[in-house]
């Protein structure tokens, strides 16, 4: 029998090898490892496993991107192929009803996974009471004997005075939960998760302003991956202003928003949106941690830095972190965490294991257009001094690309005689595209070695391979 919210283990142990705090995909995703590697866990959650991710976040999100992805293609159907058909209406509780079965599958799957592998979850926060003890809100105390994993993840950064109300002003927790479908959005933030909620929205025929105070979209990417996608999301009718600044936001009594921005051009513009979104980045949650009981503090930006990268160890030996409460170079992104949960884990295990390869994980936009890229941007390899060539094609010059009829590129920085530093995509369906590039920036291939392997006709990676055959000095069709 289990009791205080525990779904697995017995109740009367206190000591475990490994204890983590947080159950999104970093913590539960060290709580597997562990498990099967041995180790006695204990999983301390306040809210469901899963997190951020699994909940508010990606899953959700995608669903909702996904059933974009059809409306749209009711309009291509109508408008470029003759196919006679229309959208009538959407059905936002039916829409929102199959999201939810989505969520719900994958977060019995996760307490099942969890449960089978013997993993003690509460349902409890907790916080530190010294480097290897915690207490959780209810008042129990546990002890590690091989070390505590901090795991709590983040939450949205909001505007100062202008807090989300879930309806008229929105974060990107709560902007899919919302009732119903706004007619207008202003989105503040051109980052992935600003640039996907804005794609959303335009699918579903709301009026779509962007702003970004930077000079780019997803300023992070390569230049020519922002200009790509901005192209694709002015084509569908979103206003992107870059290089813009919010000067000031007020809720209507009559409903919605008012904001004055100013544009790039110094121009001021008042603009009236149903719903105002704000998506600029999210901050580390340590609230309640009490990290000082075991010798811990943030750094100034409130991310609990790692002293060893290698292990992902604080300077308090034993203590792991993993997720978003690292600072860069961990990149916030769940797969990323979960290969942070998979070295702390090996490593409470004793086990030698290689640390994380920031520079190898892919980096993905789900928009539409949708953006994939994996390793450094052109910049990035100029600063860092490579003697760099790079190569671009268009997904139009393959006949795959024609079809799809949504223009698009796939852009290769490479060392001159030497390995592949980066690979950027632009366009329809490129999430799915980017494992082949992601081994083989990770492998330290060179375009040669790439050129060798024959990719299908007709598809879209097609292109990924023309642009290594041209690196290569056998380009086909192109010269």
């Amino acid at each position: 029998m289990t009791s205080h919210g525990d779904t697995s283990g017995e109740n009367d142990t206190t000591t475990y090898d490994v204890i983590v705090i947080g159950g999104g995909t970093g913590g539960y995703g060290t709580a597997l490892r562990a498990a099967a590697l041995g180790l006695s866990v204990l999983l301390a959650e306040r809210d469901k496993v899963g997190g951020t991710c699994l909940h508010r976040g990606c899953i959700p999100s995608k669903a909702m991107l996904h059933a974009a992805e059809l409306v749209d293609g009711i309009a291509e159907a109508r408008e470029r192929w003759g196919v006679k058909a229309s959208l009538d209406s959407v059905d936002w509780s039916a829409l929102t009803a199959t999201r939810d079965d989505i969520v719900s599958r994958n977060h019995k799957g996760v307490e099942g996974h969890l449960e089978h592998a013997g993993v003690r979850v509460v349902r409890t926060g907790a916080r530190l009471t010294g480097p290897r003890s915690i207490r959780t809100e209810d008042g129990r105390e546990f002890t590690a004997a091989r070390g505590i994993v901090l795991a709590t993840g983040s939450r949205p950064r909001t505007l100062p005075g202008l807090e989300p109300d879930g309806h008229t002003v929105v974060t990107s927790d709560d902007a899919l939960f919302a009732p119903g479908l706004p007619d207008s959005v202003l989105v503040l933030g051109g980052g992935a998760i600003g640039v996907e909620y804005a794609s959303f929205h335009r699918s579903m025929g709301a009026e779509v302003t962007l702003v970004e105070a930077a000079d780019r979209l997803v300023p992070l990417e390569d230049v020519d991956v922002s200009r790509h996608l901005a192209r694709g999301l002015k084509k569908r009718g979103i206003d992107v202003q870059t290089g813009a600044r919010m000067e000031g936001v007020e809720r209507l009594a009559s409903g919605g928003v008012r904001a004055t921005v100013r544009t790039a051009r110094g121009e001021v513009r008042e603009l009236r949106a149903e719903r105002l979104l704000v998506a600029v980045g999210r901050v580390p949650v340590t609230d309640g941690l009490d990290l000082a009981a075991a010798g811990l503090a943030t750094d100034e930006r409130g991310f609990v830095a790692p002293a060893d990268w290698s292990r992902l160890e604080t300077a308090v030996a034993g203590i792991h972190v993993v997720g978003d409460l690292l600072p860069p170079p961990s990149l916030g992104l769940a797969h990323a965490s979960f290969a942070e949960g998979m070295l702390v884990a090996e490593t409470l295990a004793g086990l030698a294991s290689a640390p994380v390869d920031y520079a190898t994980v892919p980096r993905v936009t789900y928009s539409a257009p949708q953006t994939a890229a994996v390793g450094l941007t052109e910049a990035q390899a100029r600063e860092a001094a490579y003697d760099v060539v790079v190569n671009s094609m268009p997904l139009t010059a393959v006949a795959k690309g024609m079809v799809h009829g949504q223009g698009g590129t796939v852009k290769v920085v490479a060392e001159r005689d030497g390995r592949v530093l980066g690979v950027h995509l632009v366009g329809p369906h490129v999430s799915e595209m980017i494992a082949e590039s992601q081994l083989i920036v990770g492998w330290d291939a060179e375009p040669s070695d790439v050129a060798r392997h024959i990719h299908a006709h007709p598809t879209l990676s097609e292109a990924v391979g023309e642009a290594f055959l041209t690196l290569a000095g056998r380009g086909l069709h192109q010269q």
